[in-house]
C-alpha cells in the first residue's frame, strides 16, 4: 500500500507535533479538530516552530513553506475519509477514541490504517471498536515528535504483519527509528518512565531530598538528558496522573499514583502548561 495522505485526528501538543513532522517529510496531512479555534492554534504553534528553525538556520525558507503548504486543517471527521493512513491524538480517554474511531471506521475507505498515539490504552480494545482490527496498531510518538528520535508500532492481538512493515516503512521515511512491541499496559515506554516518575515524586513527597537534586541526580548520574520531575511538568501532570491510574488499573503494585501528584493535579498545577508544576513556567 502506497502511503500518501495522512489524517491526524487532534490538533493539540502531540497532534500538532505529528502533523509538523510528517508534513516536513513530504506527506500531505489533514489535521483535524473539533474546533476553528483548535486547530488554528495547532497550526499557528507548527508556523512559529518552523520559522524557529529558519531564525536557526535549521531549515530553509522555502522547506518551511513547502511544510506548511503540505497541511490542510479541517473540523470534521468525513474530511479526513479518503486519507491512507489515520493517526488518531486525541485526549487520552478511551470512549472519546472509541467514538472516534467508530465514525472513521464507516467514513474511511477499508484499507485506510487506523492508529492511535495513545500512551497507554489497549489498541486490541480500541480496534475491537471498528471492523478493520487487521489493520489497527498503535504509533506512539516521543514528545515532541518533530524532536525524539522513536516511534514505538504497537502491534494488536489481530494486527497484520503488513500493517505493522507499513508503519515500519512510514516511521523510517519521517527519519524515525521504529521498535515494534507487543499490547500490553503502558508498552514499554510509559511502563518504565512512568514507574520512574511516579518513583521520584515519592522521594520528594518523604523528603529523601530536593526537587534539584533528584533531577540532578538522574541527569548526570543516568545521562537523562532531563529529570523525571522537569519531565512530568514537560509531560504535563495531569497526563501522568491518568497514564499512572491506567496502569495501576492493570499492574497494581509500583504504580499506584503518589499523593503527591494527585494533589497537585486537583490544585491546577499541571507543570509547564499551566505555569507552574513541580518548578514554575512564568
Amino acid at each position: 500500500m502506497n502511503i500518501q495522505k495522512i489524517g491526524i485526528i487532534g490538533a493539540g501538543t502531540m497532534g500538532s507535533s505529528i502533523a509538523q513532522l510528517i508534513a516536513q517529510s513530504g506527506y500531505e496531512v489533514i489535521l483535524e479538530d473539533i474546533k476553528e479555534e483548535y486547530v488554528r492554534a495547532g497550526f499557528t504553534k507548527i508556523k512559529d516552530r518552523l520559522e524557529k528553525m529558519v531564525g536557526a538556520g535549521e531549515l530553509e525558507s522555502k522547506e518551511k513553506e513547502r511544510a506548511l503548504s503540505n497541511i490542510k486543517t479541517v473540523q470534521k471527521l468525513e474530511d479526513c475519509k479518503d486519507v491512507d493512513l489515520i493517526i488518531e491524538a486525541v485526549t487520552e480517554k478511551e470512549d472519546i477514541k472509541k467514538q472516534i474511531f467508530r465514525e472513521l471506521d464507516i467514513l474511511c475507505d477499508e484499507e485506510t490504517i487506523f492508529t492511535t498515539n495513545t500512551s497507554s490504552i489497549s489498541i486490541t480494545r480500541l480496534a475491537s471498536t471498528t471492523g478493520r482490527p487487521e489493520r489497527f496498531a498503535g504509533m506512539r510518538f516521543m514528545n515532541p515528535a518533530y524532536d525524539m528520535k522513536l516511534i514505538e508500532v504497537v502491534r494488536g492481538l489481530h494486527t497484520s504483519e503488513e500493517t505493522i512493515n507499513i508503519l515500519i516503512a512510514v516511521s523510517e521515511i519521517i527519519g524515525k527509528t521504529p521498535v515494534v512491541v507487543q499490547d500490553f499496559p503502558g508498552f514499554v515506554s510509559n511502563r518504565v518512565l512512568m514507574s520512574m516518575i511516579n518513583d521520584a515524586i515519592y522521594c520528594l513527597q518523604e523528603g529523601v531530598t530536593s526537587r534539584e537534586n533528584i533531577d540532578t541526580i538522574m541527569r548526570l548520574g543516568a545521562n537523562h538528558p532531563m529529570g523525571p520531575l522537569e519531565l512530568a511538568d514537560f509531560i504535563g501532570l495531569d497526563t501522568c496522573l491518568i497514564i499512572l491510574e491506567m496502569l495501576y488499573a492493570d499492574l497494581g503494585g509500583r504504580y499506584r499514583p503518589c499523593p503527591m501528584l494527585k494533589k497537585m493535579v486537583a490544585g491546577g498545577k499541571l507543570g509547564k502548561k499551566s505555569g507552574e508544576g513541580f518548578y514554575e513556567y512564568r
